[in-house]
């Protein structure tokens, strides 16, 4: 995954003015504009405030000898306040906007605040149907220091976290507003446009030489798991024994030894979620698969709702199931159920790293408590896994080893103190509870105590919110533990995801 979010600083409604018993009409809220961010500690420029988007529809078309791309995205969205202005976030050139079939005025504010005015105010609870026209080449386009738009040798890969939308649709940028997609990409024939959910219908060729993709997801997706890739991948297809569709593509830029290791791994999606659902709890979405892409290009995996996008570099050292373990966890914590803010992103990568472990655990390659021994006893006291606490790691370390590995140590920390039952009950019912919504740590560590019955206060407090090495009982300390079979590619899976 790669940065942070969003800030909601919404604006409080000024009241028009204070009722007096001789007033016979009560005061009324002045329409006031939405906010430039969605409340996120990390992130307080990122989202917006104002409104609530229910569906975007984007159509694109995109031309990989020079990167240029021409779209239409559409946005169905309800406000939640009387608005006079609201902000999108986005990077390209807009021609124009338009808000309930009237022509608005925008502008420019920061790198990536676009300021929208319509030509009506917004009563709270009014539908909005905004349109926007953009063009432009969105590999030049740089925002926070940074571009999050690849280009490949025969085309482009959007995919990054958190802040992936703004170089290809304008968005509400947060995890907390979802919604449903319809991607549409016209692209030279030849060439595949991919990107999350199912097809609702063939690819048609447009016109001479050029033909459009189509890709719907009918569940609410965050806008950084919106995923995007153009070029030229051998496709497999497949459905698993509930009816799921599932959708893998591999890039013909592989070399034969990358292609062979990326296929043996990912070819196990169905069978490795069919696992992770007896974990978990029913798979979420309407399809599944995942995307490995050129050589050379990415240096990092992210979960992409139902289409997981891995590097090459995940296969060098032949087949890697622990990735496809951690990225189709995801699919759970982290896509159906997503952080409340940035700083709960533990909650993410801390339970799709325990799913390596317990993936490890079911192939009789090193259990979960292998693991756990092996790792306390790995880093000395000063090590960065124990001065970050996971429940507050900064934006610095928001991908570092106190979040991915230490978040698991909680995580068995927790199944060793209510037993596996209780664990995965725990589990079950968190995912069940905020399925397509979002969490926070709070909310979970009062799960676990509620379903536990325990007080665990000091189990978290050690684990989760203090940059300190927990102190282990006497009884559980190991001095030399063995590595466990399963820890090299483990290790390696980690290394990469940490470039994020």
């Amino acid at each position: 995954m790669r940065r942070l979010l969003v800030a909601m600083s919404a604006t409080a409604l000024t009241l028009a003015g204070a009722a007096t018993p001789a007033q016979a009409t009560p005061a009324h809220a002045a329409p006031a504009p939405g906010g430039p961010g969605a409340g996120d500690t990390y992130y307080p420029d990122y989202g917006n405030s104002g409104y609530d988007v229910g569906h975007y529809d984007i159509r694109l078309r995109y031309t990989p000898a020079t990167d240029r791309l021409t779209g239409t995205t559409t946005i169905l969205a309800t406000a939640t306040q009387d608005l006079s202005r609201f902000n999108l976030d986005f990077l390209l050139d807009v021609s124009s906007i338009y808000v309930n079939n009237r022509p608005a005025t925008f502008a420019r504010e920061g790198d990536h605040e676009l300021v929208v005015t319509p030509a009506r105010t917004i009563a709270g609870g009014g539908a909005m149907t905004v349109v926007v026209q953009y063009s432009g080449v969105p590999s030049t386009e740089v925002a926070a220091g940074f571009t999050a738009w690849t280009r490949t040798a025969d085309g482009a890969v959007a995919v990054g976290e958190p802040e992936i939308a703004w170089w290809w649709y304008p968005s509400n940028d947060h995890p907390t507003d979802k919604a449903t997609f319809d991607v549409s990409v016209a692209v030279p024939t030849g060439v595949e446009a991919i990107s999350n959910g199912t097809m609702p219908r063939p690819p048609v060729q447009e016109s001479l030489g050029w033909t459009r993709w189509s890709w719907r997801s009918l569940k609410p997706q965050a806008t950084y798991l919106t995923f995007l890739t153009v070029g030229q991948y051998d496709v497999t297809q497949d459905t698993t024994a509930d009816g799921t569709p599932v959708y893998n593509a591999y890039s013909q830029l592989l070399t034969p030894e990358l292609r062979e290791a990326a296929q043996v791994s990912v070819e196990r999606t169905a069978e490795i979620t069919d696992w992770e659902s007896t974990l978990f709890g029913p798979w979420p979405f309407e399809a599944r698969g995942g995307v490995v892409t050129p050589p050379g290009t990415l240096g990092f995996a992210l979960e992409n709702q139902t289409r997981p996008n891995f590097a090459s570099s995940f296969f060098r050292r032949g087949a890697n199931t622990s990735v496809v373990v951690h990225e189709n966890a995801h699919q759970w914590f982290g896509d159906s159920v997503s952080v409340a803010e940035w700083k709960n992103i533990w909650l993410n990568e801390g339970f799709a790293s325990y799913a390596e472990w317990l993936w490890s655990e079911k192939n009789d390659e090193g259990s979960a408590q292998d693991l756990f021994d092996y790792l306390y006893a790995r880093y000395p006291a000063d090590a960065p896994i124990w001065t970050t606490a996971p429940a507050d790691p900064g934006t610095d370390r928001l991908f570092g080893d106190a979040v991915y590995s230490r978040g698991a140590m909680t995580l068995h920390q927790l199944r060793v103190a209510v037993g596996d039952d209780t664990f995965l009950e725990i589990l079950r019912t968190w995912t069940a509870e905020h399925r397509y919504g979002n969490g926070t740590t709070e909310q979970f560590t009062a799960l676990a105590e509620k379903l536990s019955g325990q007080d665990l206060d000091a189990l978290f407090q050690a684990w989760l919110f203090t940059p300190a090495k927990p102190v282990l009982a006497a009884a559980t300390k190991l001095t030399r533990p063995a590595m466990p079979r399963s820890w090299p590619e483990i290790s390696q899976t980690h290394e990469l995801l940490h470039k994020h």
